[in-house]
């Protein structure tokens, strides 16, 4: 009885954090020192605290918040940010709350995180995927590869037709030299060739028709999802 009891307690607790009380928690947990290795890797500690992604995880765990995920969104916060993806209801997600989040996106990890946690679950995933992938602004771009690569990964449940429409837009988009573009592009087409035989068919094809193309990136792109993808296509056979 003493075990269910303190279950409720904490499941009563965790409903009743608000924003600002779950900001406070992020700053108390915050550690300075690890801005330099967010940098390392690329992350971009522009208004970050320094918080470590399990901490993150450990806040959102047990929440499902629309609201408070919008709240956190609006901090501008690095790691809030994060942790809003991870406790909003992608049921409740409209499509001008994902451009507006889209076009503030400033490092890959958030991108990533909202990308692969939230917006990929969304009913308009697939059709972001689609807009996105033409964008102009790298981390936009980004975003619509990232869900690709994350719906080919997570759900079962959509048809292979989707994933094949992706592969010409893989395709014109290899040209973008771009790190964080180019990396999420082979992020996708890999993805992509390992959901199935007959996608992975597809996606060496299309690694192929890429690695003809007269462009560093497109050739970094083909050959590390051609070097990846063939084991797939040999364990297949």
């Amino acid at each position: 009885m003493d075990i269910i009891l303190g279950r409720l307690q904490v499941a009563r607790k965790v409903e009743l954090l608000s924003a600002a009380q779950l900001m406070d928690e992020l700053v108390a947990r915050g550690n300075p020192r690890n801005l330099e290795g967010m940098a390392h890797y690329g992350i971009n500690p522009e208004h970050a605290l320094g918080v470590s992604m399990p901490v993150i995880r450990e806040l959102a765990r047990g929440r499902r918040d629309h609201q408070l995920a919008l709240d956190l969104w609006a901090t501008g916060i690095h790691e809030a940010r994060i942790l809003a993806a991870l406790v909003d209801n992608p049921h409740q997600v409209t499509p001008e709350q994902m451009e507006a989040w889209a076009v503030e996106f400033n490092s890959w990890d958030v991108c990533d995180q909202v990308c692969s946690n939230l917006f990929d679950r969304t009913i308009y995933a697939v059709e972001k995927a689609k807009e996105w992938a033409g964008r102009p602004e790298e981390y936009v771009k980004r975003a619509g590869f990232v869900l690709m690569a994350a719906m080919a990964r997570r759900s079962r449940r959509i048809p292979d037709e989707v994933f094949l429409n992706f592969l010409p837009l893989i395709i014109r988009e290899s040209i973008d030299q771009r790190n964080f573009v180019k990396k999420a592009v082979n992020w996708a087409l890999r993805q992509i060739g390992k959901r199935n035989p007959e996608l992975c068919a597809a996606a060496l094809e299309t690694a192929r028709r890429i690695h003809q193309i007269d462009s560093p990136s497109a050739r970094w792109i083909a050959s590390d999802a051609l070097r990846e993808l063939s084991q797939y296509e040999e364990v297949d056979s």
